[in-house]
C-alpha cells in the first residue's frame, strides 16, 4: 500500500533573527508569519534542552520553515535542504545582493548550484 508523503515543514537553527529574516524574506522569498518564544518546559519535554528558545515561521504557503534562534550554533556537514526557484541566475544575483556566496559544483553534466545561509546552512539550489 503506497502512502503520499508531505514535508510539513523544515526546522532549521540560525544564529540570529537578522540573519534567518534577510535569508528567509529577502533572499528567498518567504515572509515571516509568527514569531514565537517557546517556554523552556515545553524545548525540555521535545528537545531535551534546559532553556526557553526564539523561533522564528516562514512560510508561504507551499514551503514552512521553523527556524530556531541559537547563537551558539554548530555546522552540519551533509545535513541540507533542496529549495526550487523560477530563476538561479535571479537567485544568485539577490545572494551576491546580501552578501551571501552561491557556489556551483560540476557532477557529470550538470552543473549544482549550493548556498549557505547567514548561519551555515546548506541550501541546492533546483531551478523550476
Amino acid at each position: 500500500m503506497e502512502h503520499e508523503v508531505i514535508v510539513q515543514h523544515v526546522a532549521l537553527e540560525c544564529a540570529s533573527v537578522q540573519s534567518a529574516d534577510t535569508f528567509f524574506i529577502k533572499v528567498l522569498g518567504v515572509p515571516k508569519v509568527k514569531s514565537t518564544l517557546l517556554p523552556q518546559e515545553l524545548c525540555v519535554s521535545i528537545f531535551q534542552t534546559d532553556r526557553s528558545v526564539q523561533m522564528e515561521t516562514y512560510d508561504n504557503g507551499k514551503a514552512r520553515f521553523e527556524i530556531f534562534i541559537n547563537p551558539g550554533l554548530l555546522k552540519s556537514s551533509f545535513v541540507h535542504i533542496g529549495v526550487m526557484v523560477d530563476n538561479k541566475a535571479d537567485f544568485v544575483a539577490r545572494c551576491q545582493q546580501h552578501g551571501l556566496k552561491p557556489f556551483f559544483i560540476q557532477k557529470e553534466k550538470k552543473q549544482l548550484l549550493f548556498v549557505r545561509d547567514f548561519s551555515g546552512n546548506l541550501f541546492e539550489i533546483i531551478e523550476k
